[in-house]
């Protein structure tokens, strides 16, 4: 049985103070009401230009139909208890279920009112989806979503949901080819790597801060740039890789958003990373390979020929990692800056052919 899960205020100090919103399952007289907030939240989707079919329409507007399972979540206001989102889970042999298999819940029609967006409304209603979903036993929470649905997709990301291009399968007028993603409820890896998420900003500075200041005496200005995680999870992609038994941040990694780049290191039909980081005391349990080939799975999902980066001749443990990895050097690409007024760092470049 899901438990009703509290969001706290961004504003409010006082413990005692009622929450920003609540995350619970619907009750039968809210039923209406969701399949008015459902219609909204896709009416105000990248796909509303779409015609919509009737199965289509009844599908948004039956939430009755979608809470059989037992599965129909919604996150209230915390003072006036309005309807704010939504998201059903349905099980395997639930009709409405798409992608789900040999046991899998299913998530489908995530839709934040566009008054509540920016809350961590879709954030918090996922993350219940989890919960609900290990609740039932099953193997897997998945999903599908449109390509155009980047905001979506990072938020599944950032909760952990691994993309599996193997089961997207077929195409939809359009839309294109749905994107499937899955979040393991067994089996776990002992490492899960995804985006960042805003309350661990700090944290993941002061890991990278300390990761190269453990190993490198380095400018003022530059330890600066190492710290502003916030400046790149705004218009970039900041991973970390959480120890998945006690929720500690062990290593991150900086990455480009589809479609762009990061450094002038990169050319066409390139993925390049920097800012590779893993914690001094989680050293020695393959951290930095785990995210070095997370990059390079991202740069296959994204149809890229090569992964390219940068690193400073003295960063030795760095290259032989993406020696061990495949990597090669890329000379023509190589240049000596100056760091400091009469002080120079050979940058090397490495590659690596997909």
């Amino acid at each position: 049985m899901l438990e009703p899960i509290d969001s706290p205020s961004d504003t409010a100090s006082d413990p005692a103070a009622a929450p920003a919103f609540t995350v619970r399952l619907a009750r039968p007289d809210e039923y209406d009401a969701v399949g008015e907030l459902t219609e909204l939240g896709f009416a105000t989707g990248p796909y509303a230009h779409l015609p919509r079919s009737a199965e289509r329409a009844t599908l948004e507007r039956d939430a009755g139909a979608r809470a059989t399972d037992g599965g129909l979540l919604v996150a209230v206001d915390g003072g006036t208890e309005k309807l704010l989102g939504t998201a059903t889970v349905t099980r395997t042999e639930n009709p409405i279920s798409r992608q789900a298999r040999d046991g899998e819940a299913e998530l489908r029609l995530v839709a934040v009112d566009p008054a509540a967006r920016g809350r961590g409304v879709a954030q918090a209603l996922v993350q219940a989806s989890i919960e609900l979903a290990a609740s039932w036993g099953a193997p897997a929470l998945v999903l599908d979503t449109g390509p155009l649905n980047h905001t979506a997709q990072r938020n599944y990301l950032r909760a952990g949901f691994e993309r599996v291009v193997a089961r997207e399968l077929g195409t939809e007028t359009g839309i294109g080819t749905p994107q499937v993603y899955r979040y393991p409820l067994e089996n776990v890896a002992p490492v899960r790597i995804r985006l960042v998420r805003a309350h661990e900003l700090e944290a993941v500075a002061r890991l990278t801060v300390d990761a190269y200041t453990n190993d490198y005496d380095l400018s003022e200005s530059y330890v600066l740039s190492l710290a502003d995680v916030h400046g790149r999870a705004k218009s970039d992609e900041v991973w970390v890789a959480e120890d998945t038994a006690s929720g500690d941040i062990l290593g991150t990694v900086w990455t480009p958003r589809p479609g762009a780049r990061i450094s002038p290191v990169a050319l066409g039909d390139e993925l390049d990373f920097r800012l590779l980081a893993v914690a001094p005391d989680a050293r020695g349990r393959g951290i930095g390979e785990a995210l070095v080939s997370h990059v390079v799975g991202l740069a296959r999902i994204r149809s890229l020929k090569r992964v390219v980066l940068n690193t400073g001749s003295i960063m030795l443990a760095a290259q032989r990692l993406y020696t061990r990895l495949g990597f090669v050097r890329l000379p023509e690409r190589e240049e000596r800056v100056e760091v400091e007024p009469g002080k120079f760092v050979d940058i090397y470049a490495y590659g690596l052919e997909l």
